[in-house]
């Protein structure tokens, strides 16, 4: 008996322009009705999450910043949280700084939608998060690097695959994540976490905490940052319109336009 649902928010349960279908809202409300928990698990910060989901949303749970934090949605306590601590902070700044690419360091929860950055190349989907978000972005000194972070984030061309893997090989003392970029769509985006955070980490230590089984979760994505989640969830399903890597490996769906979460419900409750 499935007990748990966890999905992936851009891309994955909304539609591109970053809204809700109405047959996934119902998908939503059905799980909700049958007593089945759904976490949604996002690389947005609590900010930019509220941006586009409500308290009437119907799901229970927010895995945050890739799994950096959790928070019981209703009541808004945030009841997981991690940081890289200051040591390393400092050496994952010194390879990025060395492999000249553009990055930003994101302050601790719950204001890790402030960041600072250093640019390089100047490339446009990184200027365009800067944009966004100008309001708490600061240019980075060196001299008064922060002491910890959330989170780091460079960005890197969409060719740029080989130097992402050079990069992540000079961060062994970190984790390391890849995104597609949810600006342009094309850009690697190389997220920096603590070494044990991601939403796969972040789902166990959830279902932990609730008593809920490996047997009875189910995930859904579209994206490399959801391999660690679908790795352990014990169904695990991908939108059509995710990589064909990854559509190799998991059971795919409709695309996010074509409600492919609500496919994944309806095979759930039949």
């Amino acid at each position: 008996m499935i007990k748990a649902v966890f999905t992936d928010l851009d891309r994955t349960l909304l539609k591109n322009n970053g809204t809700f279908s109405e047959i996934n809202l119902k998908a939503m409300k059905e799980l909700a009705e049958n007593s089945i928990k759904l976490i949604i698990a996002t690389g947005r910060n609590i900010l930019s999450a509220k941006k586009v989901l409500t308290d009437i949303n119907y799901f229970d749970y927010l895995v945050f910043s890739s799994g950096a934090g959790i928070i019981k949605w209703q009541t808004k306590e945030i009841i997981y949280e991690n940081y890289i601590n200051k040591e390393n902070t400092t050496r994952a700044i010194n390879v990025l700084l060395k492999n000249d690419v553009d990055f930003m360091v994101h302050d601790v929860i719950p204001e890790n939608h402030r960041f600072y950055y250093w640019i390089h190349h100047s490339l446009p989907d990184f200027k365009r998060r800067i944009k966004i978000y100008e309001e708490f972005a600061k240019p980075l000194e060196l001299d008064h690097s922060p002491s910890k972070a959330t989170q780091l984030l460079a960005v890197l061309k969409q060719n740029e695959d080989e130097k992402f893997e050079r990069i992540k090989s000079e961060l062994e003392f970190v984790k390391v994540i890849r995104a597609t970029s949810p600006l342009d769509r094309r850009s690697i985006w190389l997220e920096i976490f603590p070494q044990n955070i991601s939403k796969g980490h972040s789902a166990e230590w959830l279902c932990k905490e609730l008593g809920i089984e490996k047997n009875e979760i189910v995930g859904i994505g579209n994206d490399f940052n959801d391999i660690d989640l679908l790795e352990m969830t014990h169904k695990s399903y991908v939108v059509a319109n995710a990589p064909d890597e990854l559509k190799q490996r998991y059971d795919v769906v409709a695309s996010n336009e074509n409600n492919g979460f609500a496919e994944v419900v309806q095979k759930i409750l039949e």
